[in-house]
């Protein structure tokens, strides 16, 4: 068992939405469904929770109801291999209403916060010389969606 868990809250779409995130990663599954029962004031064919695994990563979707807003305080940060793990998620996180946020950040169709993130990034905004991590950091400031070949370009100083 997993010692610390997310948990994720819904009105009424934990189960959706469990199902959706299984489907973008590889290594997920949904482990366990407990549904409501009369004495919750709730329809007994909805999940009130869903235990599932991204990426062997253990969480929970509850259906709490009632208004609940995200923030970007707390996000699901994904490190991605490659840019084409980045284009994946981002365009599939985004599908059906969600909302692109800056420096790779987005909510999802839920209100959900997300990073998309490229791993190698973490190596073009951290490294020793200062003034390429300034220019990939300023490329990096003005994008959406992180694109690595950009900050590559800014970080050695190219430009068109």
């Amino acid at each position: 068992m997993q010692k610390i868990v997310t948990n994720l809250w819904y009105d009424t779409q934990a189960e959706e939405a469990a199902e959706f995130y299984c489907s973008l990663f590889a290594d997920s599954k949904i482990t366990h469904v407990q549904y409501h029962t009369e004495a919750t004031n709730r329809p007994t064919d909805l999940a009130i929770t869903v235990d599932f695994e991204l990426n062997g990563q253990q969480f929970t979707a509850i259906n709490g109801g009632g208004d609940y807003n995200y923030t970007h305080a707390m996000s699901l940060l994904v490190n991605c291999e490659s840019q084409d793990e980045v284009d994946r998620l981002w365009e599939a996180l985004l599908a059906d209403g969600g909302k692109e946020i800056e420096c790779g950040w987005l909510n999802d169709k839920y209100g959900v916060p997300w990073q998309i993130w490229p791993a190698e990034a973490t190596e073009l905004v951290t490294g020793d010389d200062r003034e390429a991590v300034n220019r990939a950091m300023q490329a990096m400031l003005g994008m959406r969606k992180i694109v690595l070949q950009q900050m590559r370009d800014a970080y050695h100083g190219k430009t068109d």
